[in-house]
């Protein structure tokens, strides 16, 4: 059968966003989609099984990861990150730790303020309720008819219980929501987990949400999988199409309406400095001609910087390495596939923490994420025996990176350099956000599980020893933003509708649009940010979803 090769979208990337614009562009049964995915169908059990994402995260074998690396970071003593992200349908939601998480009222209110009409917390809301099936059911801050499973965890330790307690008993307030405009507060986190009772406690990706149950019984939807991106086609300043290379053959596909870039922060500048859409300087340094001299594309990259705290224990009701721990992982393994409610089903960051370094400020600074585990390096050094461990990141950087051709060949990764603690306020802040996080640590209610403090930490640590371990271990806790802003200003890459500044016929709809990075996790918001802009090309206004 001849492969259909023009359609009215053409989306590029099956991520968080791209699915949801897939899915929700082709229910319109009178336009054509086409979905281009460099990775595979994001179906296979190490992502329905959610600690299955101990075997992809580390990116061994790079399965469904693209486990990019940034340049050197001065500020970390010349060592180079690691930026794992998801590599097949679902995108970073098929091997992320499932947080459902939002982000604070003020973050999207900023971004009107800058400029971004349309995108304040109260515009925002319908999407994020339209796109949600909480458990917990409908209300003013919660939806219940959306595709993207939300649950409270399936069976979370006593150990993540025991943090939040101990945080309790450093006076921090507890949170029953994290997801109502302001989520200052302790607690557990939700997760994007199935909660029916077919799939309990399976991951929720983006893709199992809004593009599995529907990718092959829509006629008008066509997606291709392996397929790699390397041009966006043009004629004068409207694109048309693009190009794509799959199993080694060159090939490309039409777009009578519009193109779409959902390859999130990293890909979608790469590919639209490829296609000639960025700084002309830039552009022309690797042979490639220009077609629209853009200078935003690639800069604006933010990220949290994620510092680790971590303890051995005698606990062995969590994950580790060892006998007794293998044993009960069996028994859980078995739970898991019969009724979803075992450690199998953990996000690993089972504890929250969204904390203020200084009581007068008006939102939280700092976000913790309580793992039931010891996390080295991204999981990928290991130590024998069992523990936990706690992150600390400052929630609104002020460093700013860039994203840049390293090579004009599209198979080779961008270039990344998240320029981490470029300004010196976020370091201040995590060196605060850290000594914080101890103190809940070495809290009462954590004395049952602590057992021998690792990394070299000791009490009594002056600015500059916290300094000393941040500039050596810190990295990414996977939350980059902004390389293809939205705004009004000279940098800006999209307008408020996410139409490329200059370009016709061309959008970037995913986390590379945030002009700020949001007090939290990233992907509920990047599918919040996708199913605005679905509505947005189909005419469609908050109001009207609100009342719907």
């Amino acid at each position: 059968m001849q492969l259909k090769t023009s359609f009215e979208y053409v989306i590029v990337g099956g991520g968080s966003a791209g699915s949801v614009l897939a899915s929700r562009l082709s229910e319109d049964s009178s336009v054509s989609v086409c979905l281009l995915e460099a990775g595979g169908k994001g179906d296979h059990i190490l992502i329905r099984a959610p600690a299955g994402v101990v075997a992809m995260l580390p990116g061994h074998g790079k399965v469904s990861n693209w486990a990019y690396n940034t340049v050197p970071q001065p500020a970390l003593n010349g060592r180079r990150g690691y930026q794992p992200r998801g590599k097949g349908l679902g995108g970073s939601s098929a091997i992320n730790a499932m947080l459902y998480v939002r982000g604070h009222r003020s973050d999207y209110d900023g971004w009107a303020d800058m400029g971004c009409e349309g995108w304040a917390w109260d515009d925002c809301l319908p999407y994020f309720l339209k796109s949600e099936n909480n458990d917990a059911g409908a209300g003013a801050y919660h939806g219940d008819s959306g595709p993207l499973h939300v649950s409270d965890q399936k069976a979370p330790r006593p150990i993540s219980r025991a943090f939040v307690q101990a945080a309790t008993e450093c006076q921090h307030r507890r949170a029953a929501d994290f997801n109502t405009g302001d989520n200052e507060g302790v607690g557990l986190y939700q997760v994007t987990q199935f909660h029916d009772q077919a799939r309990n406690g399976e991951r929720c990706s983006a893709a199992a949400a809004y593009l599995h149950p529907i990718m092959t019984t829509r006629m008008n939807l066509t997606v291709i999988t392996g397929a790699h991106a390397t041009r966006v086609l043009t004629e004068g300043k409207r694109a048309t199409g693009v190009a794509y290379r799959k199993g080694g053959k060159d090939a490309h596909v039409s777009a009578t309406r519009e193109v779409i870039l959902c390859g999130g922060t990293f890909n979608s500048p790469q590919l639209l400095q490829l296609s000639g859409i960025g700084a002309a300087e830039e552009v022309q340094r690797h042979g490639i001609e220009v077609v629209h001299d853009l200078p935003g594309v690639g800069k604006n990259l933010q990220d949290h910087l994620d510092f680790i705290l971590a303890y051995t224990s005698k606990d062995t009701d969590n994950f580790g390495i060892g006998l007794a721990g293998a044993i009960g992982l069996t028994k859980h393994i078995l739970k898991w596939r019969r009724d979803g409610a075992s450690m199998i089903a953990t996000p690993f960051a089972e504890g929250a923490g969204f904390l203020k370094t200084d009581p007068s400020l008006d939102r939280p600074d700092i976000q913790l994420h309580f793992v039931i585990s010891i996390v080295d390096d991204h999981a990928r050094k290991l130590h024998m025996g069992y523990g936990f461990s706690c992150h600390v990141c400052a929630l609104r950087p002020y460093s700013r990176g860039e994203v840049f051709l390293e090579s004009g060949d599209p198979m080779k990764a961008p270039g990344i350099d998240p320029q981490f603690l470029s300004d010196p306020r976020d370091l201040a802040t995590t060196i605060k956000g850290a000594k914080m996080t101890r103190e809940i640590l070495k809290a009462p209610a954590m004395t049952p599980y602590r057992d021998k403090e690792l990394f070299g930490m000791t009490d009594g640590m002056s600015d500059k020893d916290w300094e000393g371990h941040i500039r050596a271990r810190a990295d990414t806790i996977y939350h980059p933003v902004g390389t293809c802003k939205m705004g009004t200003d000279d940098m800006a890459v999209v307008d408020p509708e996410l139409k490329v500044h200059g370009m016709e016929g061309l959008r970037v709809v995913d986390a590379s649009i945030m002009p700020t990075l949001i007090g939290g996790n990233t992907n509920a918001p990047t599918i919040m940010i996708a199913e605005r802009a679905a509505d947005m090309i189909r005419g469609k206004t908050p109001a009207a979803i609100a009342a719907e």
